[in-house]
Formats: C-alpha cells, sequence, structure tokens
C-alpha cells in the first residue's frame, strides 16, 4: 500500500502565465493565489507537489530542453517566498507532429509522468489529485486514476467546453489555483460539496 499522496499540476496556464512555449526564466509570472495555495497544501495537509507538464515547444524547436528546467527552476525560486517548492518536475518534450519515428508514451493524456512519479515518491494515485487548465490534464487524470480539478486559469474556459462536449466531468471546477486547494481540502476532511 503506497503511503504518500500528491497534487500533481500542470504547469503554464496553471501555476504560471503561459505566454506560449515560455523559454525565459525571467518572463515566468506565478498567477495569482499559487504560492499561497500550494504552501498550505504542502506545508499544512502534507501533499507532494509534483508538475507533470506536455514542453512540446522542445519538438518544435522553439524552446531547448535547458530553457525548460531553467524555467521549472525560476518558478521554485518564486515559491521560495512562500516558503514552498514543487518535489519534482516532471515534462514530455514530444510532439506528435514533429516525433513521428518515435512512439511517446509520456505526453498527456498518457498517465505515464504520473505513474512514474507514483513509483519514485510512494504515491497513492487514487488518494491524489490532478490540477490544470485542459482537456489532456483532465484526461491523463482519468487515466491515472486520481481525481481531476480543472482551473479555469489559462485555457480552462475553453476546456470547459470540450469537456462537457465530451461528457467528460472534472471533480472540480475551479476558479484559481486557491479555490482548488480549498475544495481538495474539503474533500479530504469528508465535507460534502454541492458542484
Amino acid at each position: 500500500m503506497k503511503s504518500n499522496r500528491a497534487i500533481f499540476l500542470d504547469r503554464d496556464g496553471t501555476l504560471n502565465d503561459d505566454p506560449g512555449y515560455l523559454g525565459d526564466p525571467e518572463q515566468v509570472v506565478l498567477l495569482p493565489t499559487v504560492g499561497e495555495a500550494l504552501s498550505i497544501l504542502k506545508n499544512q495537509f502534507n501533499f507532494l507537489l509534483i508538475v507533470v507538464s506536455n514542453q512540446s515547444g522542445v519538438a518544435r524547436g522553439l524552446i531547448t530542453e535547458e530553457d525548460v528546467k531553467n524555467v521549472n527552476k525560476r518558478i521554485n525560486e518564486l515559491l521560495s517566498n512562500y516558503n514552498v517548492s514543487i518535489d519534482e518536475f516532471y515534462y514530455c518534450t514530444t510532439h506528435p507532429d514533429f516525433n513521428s519515428d518515435e512512439e511517446c508514451q509520456c505526453r498527456k493524456p498518457s498517465p505515464k509522468m504520473l505513474i512514474d512519479a507514483s513509483e519514485k515518491f510512494d504515491v497513492d494515485l487514487t488518494k491524489s489529485y490532478l490540477i490544470g487548465d485542459n482537456v489532456a490534464d483532465i484526461e491523463s487524470a482519468f487515466n491515472a486514476g486520481c481525481k481531476a480539478i480543472l482551473v479555469k486559469t489559462g485555457y480552462g474556459l475553453e476546456s470547459i467546453n470540450v469537456l462537457q462536449k465530451q461528457n467528460k466531468f472534472p471533480s472540480f471546477v475551479a476558479e484559481n489555483l486557491m479555490d482548488a486547494a480549498n475544495f481538495i481540502i474539503k474533500d479530504i476532511s469528508g465535507e460534502k460539496i454541492g458542484l
């Protein structure tokens, strides 16, 4: 029986502003409430914080893998102001249109990044959550067996319409990361929440 629980987080549009293929760490801007919400989830409720993001800009030649790592590092620098950090960053640098010669196993909606993290950090996926702004995030959560939360930041509003048409409903639709954190806290406390 795995003993830890995690909050899996999409990166661009969920944690930080998404200008499109973010490669410059100086352009990293955390979205409102992100630092406070992550601090509460990690420091008060002992969730691991694990980023799982598709970074196809690498396959497209728009950014490098080093850029991805530098942006990730900058996110943790900014989060340190809130006495919190991401435990691990998982990312997929491929895209089917640009990597046709190799079949990618990790790109969301695949659950592979979540499963890999589950094995490394002894995470019980059934007691974990994935927060993201994209259809692929929600599908990845379903595929991994964890609860899915869609935030309305980033591509969230567009994603709601697509998910409704596909009859795929996340556990909760949140205004922002703090709203998502409040849902999680109530959920683990066993409170009934009207959706």
